[in-house]
């Protein structure tokens, strides 16, 4: 069911998801509680209807932490925290600890390698040397950390940085949680624009009757409802990636709070579609698993074509069972299968972006609650 921490989301989740307050009331209405037969109910309740992404909530890792990537001028950053030149970067680098300090000086250091000279000069633009990479990935674990902890913000120590509006207008807000994260990151971005990417607010847009992704980073879009007992079916296709991976379909997550940062991936269950990959995502794990997946059929399906998917899930026995047909509308062929009793939760589900660069569709995306057959119904 909804819970109540829904209509205490922070006012840029609910800009972002496209949840207004009447969506909100009317997703009260259309769903029914997870876990709670409703014989007058049809059988199967669009999650989707094509126009809005009313129903769902949208989740950017950028939000609240920095990946390596978007460390965009390794050399100009770590010189600024390394010398201290400014108030922010002198607060940063007493922040910083010995290792991430040494990857700095490492990178710092001149380089000794002729031969990794010459070659540059020979082919510029030269490729990231390990000693730019692993600074750059030092620096992204050092500001991920800084931006979950307290507030950065001093009147002194940014005095000199311009902020941005939509900056001002957060601060002026004294946020917490999640919300004091993104405020960590945003003030960032606007001390060091030329050396840190903007983070990204939309992962998920409408396009042409389906759910896009826009390719702009790691994160998840997921239902305002939690379920337990399930029957999802949706059409989708992977149109295309750089760097490449499956489209990725999340359940028995954990939903988090309105001031907590999600858990990577929601901690839940992972069936990339329609190719029947997998990953365990729960706390301790962050595998892909041992024997409670098993591949029941290779998949023969192209991912770039579309494809409907069903995914038949119950938390209360920790399974999950994956059919897919191609083209949609055919006989589905079960490919992948999931059991494990200790794993099964009620939650969101969840469409994930595994990485930056990936293009999903999906649409026509229906659920049914406590399904009256229990069984594959695609299969034929």
């Amino acid at each position: 069911p909804i819970r109540d921490h829904a209509h205490d989301l922070s006012r840029r989740i609910f800009l972002k998801s496209g949840l207004t307050a009447a969506a909100i009331a009317a997703t009260t209405c259309r769903f029914p509680l997870a876990g709670m037969a409703d014989d007058q109910a049809d059988p199967a309740i669009s999650l989707f209807d094509g126009k809005t992404l009313d129903g769902w909530i949208q989740l950017q890792n950028s939000e609240w932490s920095v990946g390596s990537g978007d460390v965009i001028a390794t050399d100009l950053l770590a010189k600024k925290l390394t010398e201290k030149s400014d108030a922010v970067s002198a607060f940063l680098s007493d922040q910083l600890d010995d290792a991430t300090k040494a990857a700095l000086a490492a990178y710092l250091a001149p380089s000794t390698d002729t031969a990794t000279i010459v070659a540059c000069v020979a082919n510029a633009p030269c490729p990231p040397s390990p000693k730019a990479r692993a600074a750059a990935s030092a620096l992204a674990k050092a500001l991920t950390k800084i931006i979950a902890g307290p507030s950065i913000y001093d009147a002194t120590r940014f005095l000199g940085v311009t902020l941005r509006p939509e900056t001002l207008a957060l601060l002026n807000r004294n946020p917490q949680g999640r919300e004091l994260a993104l405020l960590n990151r945003m003030l960032l971005e606007d001390a060091y624009p030329a050396e840190l990417t903007n983070s990204v607010p939309t992962g998920w847009i409408v396009k042409d009757g389906a759910m896009a992704s826009t390719g702009a980073g790691r994160g998840v879009i997921c239902t305002a409802n939690d379920y337990s007992h399930f029957r999802l079916i949706f059409t989708m296709r992977h149109v295309s990636g750089n760097p490449d991976h499956a489209a990725c379909v999340l359940f028995f997550c954990t939903r988090p709070a309105p001031t907590e940062i999600p858990l990577d991936a929601l901690a839940g269950v992972q069936f990339q579609v329609p190719t029947g990959g997998h990953w365990d995502y729960r706390p301790g794990k962050n595998n892909d698993g041992g024997a409670e997946f098993t591949a029941v059929a290779k998949s023969a399906v192209d991912p770039h074509d579309w494809s409907r998917v069903e995914i038949l899930a119950d938390a209360s026995l920790g399974t999950a069972r994956m059919a897919v047909s191609q083209p949609p509308g055919s006989t589905a062929t079960e490919i992948l299968d999931f059991k494990d009793p200790t794993a099964g939760r009620a939650g969101p589900i969840a469409l994930q972006i595994h990485n930056g660069g990936l293009f999903d569709e999906y649409k026509d995306i229906t659920i049914e609650v406590n399904p009256k057959v229990d069984d594959l119904i695609t299969t034929g």
